[in-house]
């Protein structure tokens, strides 16, 4: 994930973001203590990222008990705050946080790369967010192989004597490319992406997981001064058919991401598919049709990434531009991005996603020290139709609570449940209404039991609504949203209201979702007087 701040880089000045749209002077002006109409379908979620044990697990060599309480800890936190998705770093370094035939078990689990945890990471993270009803997106780093070497001097080829016996670079020096200090798989050698691509499958074929999340890592960031080595590279598989060797590596990257989208589709059409690049497509600069921006580095021109053709192909589910500045800032405003990518994606089979620089939250500069900074900006992008969500960088720094951050999502921007968006595009069939067979008073609280009828296998989970009072109200309003369950695998899943009051008469309904977020429509009611005892 990258963290970069413009400082790094030279950047000229731009026009205001408030000359621009006039429209963020309203959402600057408008009280930020309270979304009177919070959207029902959002997706909201947060980065888990696992490399140099940035969020999880804390350390090297916990226990397995240890590591499981940790994750726990974290989806707890998640659901208290409002939030549906997680987002799970599980290949940082061309290895793996599961048993894996393309990669070596990941050190950043017990501190020595290739080493056995003593149990299956990705299998147990994978059931513990559905049991709380959280989709899992599984995140991969698909080329890099180290992180920054700690000793002087650039990576070299020997640094991989420093890897695993059975790393795969170790085996394919070939396909290994040293760049700063860092190794990386050449994205230009065929065999070595489709070596990746089969990694990530291998995850999609075995793994009940709901995404294949990748981030903005693919050709490394530019080094001043240093050329990326894949001169023998182009000689060999892309000069004779592209005269520039720039756009041969963004066609290296398009035919990955192509080939992974299609691999993903063939073998689960329900596994969704998303990146997060760099926040900046191209510089207004380089192209009339680029955001008016003034990135040092950017997707299309340094990455080689390029994020037009895939949202104008249709190669994603879904895209999240890492948008990790804020509003007004000159160089890169949030909300100049924000609308620009809205823009990119209308009439796509694509959802946008925002991802949001909560890291940033009490940084040492203006508008980061500004608590209303991030929930202003999410209230800007619940005024743009093509943005579905965020996705939020990341868990550690939501749960340090900077500026009340994390009071405030759960508190009030994130206080009303909502459901993940669904994708027509992969699924538009809504389950039947779900059979309610009770609501009952007990000394706990108030007991749901609904039906799974075995002919109903399409249904992942049900949405519990509930009234004050006797009079039926919207399901389309979520504050009338009181939870989320998962359908359980037996004959009835069931569910304790906990937070019923006994004074209070309440009204029940229930709908079925599948797993691509069809909701059908309303049960039966079923109401539930107050215990006058």
């Amino acid at each position: 994930m990258n963290k970069r701040k413009f400082g790094k880089y030279a950047i000229a000045a731009t026009v205001g973001a408030s000359l621009l749209f006039p429209q963020i002077q309203s959402v600057k002006a408008a009280s930020t203590s309270h979304y009177s109409v919070p959207p029902k379908h959002e997706l909201r979620a947060a980065w888990i990222a696992s490399v140099v044990n940035i969020d999880w697990p804390s350390a090297t060599g916990l226990s397995v008990m240890q590591q499981k309480s940790e994750f726990i800890k974290l989806l707890d936190e998640v659901e208290k705050m409002g939030m549906n998705s997680v987002v799970v770093q599980i290949k940082p370094t061309a290895d793996a946080f599961y048993p894996s035939e393309y990669g070596p078990w990941s050190k950043y689990l017990t501190g020595t790369q290739g080493k056995d945890p003593g149990y299956d990471p990705l299998e147990f993270m994978v059931e513990e967010a559905h049991k709380r009803n959280i989709e899992f997106h599984a995140w991969f780093n698909p080329y890099r192989i180290t992180m920054p070497r700690t000793a002087p001097g650039n990576a070299t080829l020997e640094d991989l004597n420093s890897l695993a016996e059975n790393h795969p670079a170790r085996k394919h020096p070939d396909w290994v490319l040293p760049y700063g200090k860092q190794l990386y798989f050449d994205p230009g050698n065929p065999e070595a992406r489709q070596f990746i691509i089969d990694g990530i499958m291998e995850v999609v074929k075995k793994y009940d997981i709901d995404a294949v999340h990748l981030d903005d890592y693919f050709y490394p960031y530019r080094i001043a001064g240093q050329e990326f080595p894949d001169q023998p590279s182009y000689e060999k598989y892309g000069k004779q058919t592209f005269a520039n060797k720039d756009d041969w590596r963004r066609d290296n990257v398009d035919q990955f991401v192509k080939k992974l989208h299609n691999s993903i589709k063939k073998e689960k059409s329900y596994v969704k598919f998303g990146i997060s690049p760099f926040g900046v497509w191209r510089n207004i600069a380089k192209d009339p049709t680029g955001s008016n921006t003034t990135a040092g580095q950017t997707n299309y021109d340094d990455l080689f990434a390029d994020t037009r053709n895939w949202i104008n192909k249709e190669y994603l589910d879904y895209i999240t531009p890492q948008i990790y500045w804020n509003i007004g800032f000159e160089p890169a405003a949030y909300d100049i991005l924000a609308n620009w990518w809205s823009k990119e994606v209308q009439g796509k089979n694509i959802d946008l996603y925002i991802g949001q620089a909560d890291y940033k939250i009490n940084a040492n500069n203006e508008a980061w020290a500004m608590p209303d900074e991030l929930p202003n900006q999410i209230a800007l992008n619940r005024t743009i139709p093509e943005i579905k969500g965020s996705m939020h960088f990341s868990i550690k720094d939501l749960d340090n609570n900077p500026l009340g951050i994390k009071d405030r999502l759960s508190q009030d921007v994130y206080k009303t449940k909502a459901l993940i968006p669904s994708m027509p595009w992969l699924d538009d069939q809504a389950p039947k209404k779900p059979k309610f067979d009770n609501a009952v008073r007990t000394s706990n609280g108030v007991k749901l039991t609904v039906n799974n009828h075995p002919s109903e296998n399409d249904v992942a989970y049900y949405v519990v609504y509930r009234f004050d009072g006797t009079k039926k109200e919207s399901i389309d309003d979520p504050r009338n949203i009181l939870t989320t369950i998962r359908k359980t695998e037996d004959g009835e899943t069931t569910y304790l209201d906990t937070t019923a009051c006994k004074d209070q008469d309440y009204t029940y309904e229930i709908t079925a979702v599948d797993r691509l977020h069809n909701e059908s429509k309303e049960s039966n009611q079923i109401k539930v007087k107050a215990d006058k005892n």
